[in-house]
């Protein structure tokens, strides 16, 4: 399975300060820009990351407005006040991986152009917090089974069947053929440690139903 991940920026995350700058110096929100190449766009399939005492996350997406008839970008909300940490004050979740979907999100992550993630800890008991080794994941070929389809029909078979009008092929011949092969098939199965492909005796001995006559 290919890993489709995106080379992108990820920027180093900004503070937001929240209350009385003067007597609370610990921002509460940090935001976390991730860009991509000028002029291109992703279907995002997937964000993973580790969180470091995070409480909770959005996620901000930058896309291309369907319904503008100019390309038009738009910022959207794709995830509001995701859970990391189940309690802001305990340490559950708060070095643990996590996976954000497609299927997750309140609108279709298509066109996007740059991603926001506002990272929010409103406890004072953890002096930093942020997400590590970010990594994003886009949405794989759409037409790939319609290019596996094609390959394999590419393939044309080694034996063409034979032609019915030149008549049947021998029936005794075609039996014979069939019993060798069942047989083989059968001291194969008995015999399965002992017995190796070419050879048809059977403790020393020759089933005359294994031997054919040119």
């Amino acid at each position: 399975m290919s890993d489709n991940t995106v080379t992108c920026t990820v920027k180093t995350p900004v503070a937001l300060q929240i209350g009385d700058v003067k007597t609370d110096s610990r921002p509460g929100i940090y935001v976390i820009d991730i860009t991509f190449p000028p002029g291109q766009t992703i279907n995002i399939q997937e964000i993973s990351f580790k969180n470091y005492y995070t409480a909770f996350l959005m996620v901000r997406l930058l896309r291309r407005d369907p319904k503008s008839s100019e390309n038009a970008v738009k910022w959207v909300t794709g995830l509001q006040k995701y859970h990391l940490m189940p309690k802001p004050h305990a340490e559950g979740g708060s070095q643990d991986y996590f996976s954000i979907y497609r299927q997750q999100m309140l609108v279709e992550p298509d066109d996007v152009t740059s991603i926001r993630l506002i990272l929010r800890q409103p406890s004072s008991v953890w002096l930093n917090f942020t997400l590590e080794d970010i990594k994003i994941r886009e949405c794989g070929n759409e037409d790939s089974e319609k290019n596996l389809s094609s390959w394999f029909s590419s393939f044309t078979p080694v034996e063409q069947p034979p032609d019915l009008k030149e008549g049947l092929p021998d029936p005794q011949q075609v039996s014979s053929s069939i019993q060798q092969m069942w047989a083989l098939t059968e001291v194969m199965q008995t015999n399965q440690s002992a017995a190796r492909i070419g050879r048809f005796d059977v403790d020393g001995c020759y089933d005359i139903n294994l031997l054919s006559y040119t």
